[in-house]
């Protein structure tokens, strides 16, 4: 169990669905054990299984008395369809009781599910929080910023946008946020090299070797890894009799509307496995 465990870890990133394979490979083992449904969540949220992120989240949670990716579950929801979940998951947190990173991330998530609902002058309004203007420079912060300037963008806000992109963009150090290419198309500036690339394709023709004349790679199935399709609902059956793990959340309507598995708008940055004090590409 252990060393799926260490595998998930290595491998979420990079390769999403070889990683829950692994985290479903633990919970055969070890369904009981709170640290290996956390790994089962995180990994089907980086594999863009909403789903099965949010039963596997919810089960962490109620196992271990923690609401450490609250956030996590807010993006679900989003993905899922389901914004109102999301501001319902919002409402309802104890922030005096959460850790101050994940409090952001749930902010960040919760004012993008405005923004879903079409409420973009509310979702402006809601980042506008002391931890905006201060000097702190935490990885929520950063997209704190990039998240208020983005909002701003979506009411028309263009120059006032331009700003907070310039300020996510000077205390970005690590590239977590593209908020420099963005501050640059504002500016009506293009990368050198962007035109050169854009000939060198289009001289290439149809025909030519990378240019789509042969069949893209098949990305690995989940059969090669240890039983990931095959054991995911009967594993998920098996715990929903022992503490009710698969259960679909029961804190609003809706159904899901299969979104695309990019992650909802990149808002939740999601910690290493084993880490409960953050949430939240």
């Amino acid at each position: 169990m252990a060393r799926h465990l260490v595998a998930v870890g290595q491998l979420i990133d990079e390769d999403p669905a070889e990683a829950l394979a692994h985290a479903l490979a633990a919970r055969r083992l070890a369904a009981r054990i709170a640290a290996v449904r956390e790994a089962v969540g995180l990994a089907a949220y980086h594999a863009g299984e909403w789903q099965t992120a949010v039963a596997e989240l919810r089960t962490y949670h109620r196992m271990t008395g923690l609401q450490s990716h609250l956030a996590v579950l807010a993006d679900c929801e989003r993905a899922l369809g389901r914004p109102e979940r999301a501001i319902d998951l919002y409402r309802g947190a104890d922030r005096k009781e959460l850790d101050r990173a994940v409090a952001g991330e749930l902010l960040i998530v919760a004012a993008g599910a405005r923004g879903d609902l079409g409420q973009k002058d509310a979702a402006v309004a809601m980042l506008q929080v002391p931890e905006l203007t201060g000097e702190a420079t935490e990885p929520w912060t950063v997209r704190l910023r990039y998240a208020y300037a983005d909002a701003l963008l979506a009411v028309g806000r263009r120059e006032e946008a331009r700003e907070w992109f310039s300020r996510a963009a000077e205390v970005d150090t690590d590239g977590a946020t593209d908020a420099a290419e963005r501050l640059l198309e504002l500016d009506g500036v293009m990368i050198e090299g962007d035109d050169e690339d854009e000939v060198e394709d289009v001289a290439a023709g149809p025909d030519a070797l990378g240019a789509g004349s042969e069949e893209p790679d098949a990305e690995p199935a989940a059969g090669d890894a240890p039983d990931a399709e095959s054991t995911g609902a009967r594993d998920g059956a098996d715990d929903t009799s022992d503490d009710g793990a698969d259960d679909t959340p029961d804190d609003g309507a809706g159904d899901p509307s299969g979104l695309s598995t990019q992650r909802s708008g990149g808002d939740s940055e999601v910690p290493v496995v084993g880490d409960e004090a953050g949430t939240g590409k």
